[in-house]
């Protein structure tokens, strides 16, 4: 339900902001990546590109960067959770075998009460 929420008061009005933006700034920029190049010859030659579009590529490229630094920050986190997830699992089987190996218990004056309070 809150994710609901966010989605319509924040995410909304965010997506209509970006459309706004991108119809307003549809003049044509031209795009330089070679920083040693003078700008009057920059603008000589080449194809021009919406300027939302430049914008819109290094806001995609910032997010993806940033999802990668994340997940590269919280790798020793899942690995230690995956080392107590296979330890659990471990666990539990010993406890299998154990009870296993061991055979049914015997039925105790207390037995009768937990199966009593079971079925309430």
């Amino acid at each position: 339900m809150v994710n609901r929420i966010v989605g319509w008061l924040i995410l909304v009005p965010f997506c209509g902001l970006l459309i706004a933006f991108a119809l307003a700034n549809r003049h044509l920029v031209s795009v330089n990546l070679n920083p040693f190049l003078a700008p009057a010859e920059a603008g000589s030659g080449g194809y021009g590109i919406p300027l939302f579009i430049v914008l819109y590529v290094v806001l995609l490229i910032g997010v993806l960067l940033g999802g990668i630094a994340s997940w590269f920050a919280q790798g020793h986190h899942r690995r230690r959770e995956r080392h107590w997830r296979r330890e659990a699992q471990q666990l539990s089987q010993e406890l299998e075998a154990q009870r296993r190996k061991a055979g049914p218990a015997p039925a105790s004056p207390m037995s009768d009460v937990d199966d009593m309070l079971e079925t309430r």
